[in-house]
C-alpha cells in the first residue's frame, strides 16, 4: 500500500466517522419538544460511535506504524473479536 494510498485511506475512515456522528447527533436532537430517540437508544448510539471511534484509531495506527506482520494479525484479530 503506497503513501498515497494510506492517505486516502485515513481521510476515508475520518469522513465516515464524522458522517456517523453527525447523522446521530441529528436522531437525538429534539424536534418540536419530543426526544426523536428514547435515552436507551441514544446510549447505544454513542456507545456504537465510541466503538467506531476505537476501530478508526487502531486503524489509522495499523496503517501508519510499521510493526511488522505478527502485530498487525495480532490487531486485526482484536478488531474482529470486538
Amino acid at each position: 500500500m503506497g503513501p498515497f494510498s494510506m492517505v486516502v485511506a485515513i481521510v476515508l475512515i475520518a469522513t465516515l466517522g464524522k458522517i456517523f456522528s453527525e447523522r446521530y447527533k441529528a436522531l437525538g436532537r429534539e424536534q418540536d419538544g419530543q426526544q426523536l430517540l428514547p435515552p436507551a437508544d441514544l446510549i447505544a448510539a454513542r456507545d456504537e460511535i465510541r466503538q467506531l471511534k476505537d476501530r478508526v484509531a487502531v486503524l489509522e495506527r495499523v496503517i501508519t506504524d510499521n510493526h511488522g506482520s505478527h502485530d498487525l494479525s495480532r490487531q486485526i484479530d482484536e478488531l474482529r473479536d470486538r
